[in-house]
């Protein structure tokens, strides 16, 4: 099951993201579930949250996987959402 992950940073959080940067872009490497993932951006190209889509077999697995996200446990996050998602193109 495709799961995306959507959250949004809290705001003036950056320094949040680039501290545990390291140890979420690994967990991202490391991570069996992760089918794509990358920064949602603002207009001028910041980081304002995260898009991750999860290739899981539930949402339960889904909410683990999010839990242990670096940057969830450094509370960088003011929204997480988990939706189902089909791949359709690409």
């Amino acid at each position: 099951m495709l799961i995306a992950l959507i959250a949004f940073d809290n705001p003036d959080s950056l320094e949040i993201r680039q501290e545990n940067r390291p140890a979420h872009v690994e967990y991202l490497k490391s991570s069996d579930a992760v089918f794509q993932a990358g920064p949602l951006l603002d207009d001028e190209g910041g980081m304002i949250g995260s898009l991750v889509i999860l290739d899981v077999e539930d949402r339960a697995a889904a909410q683990a996987w999010a839990n242990e996200d670096p940057y969830a446990q450094a509370g960088l996050f003011a929204d997480v959402r988990l939706i189902p998602w089909n791949k359709v193109i690409g």
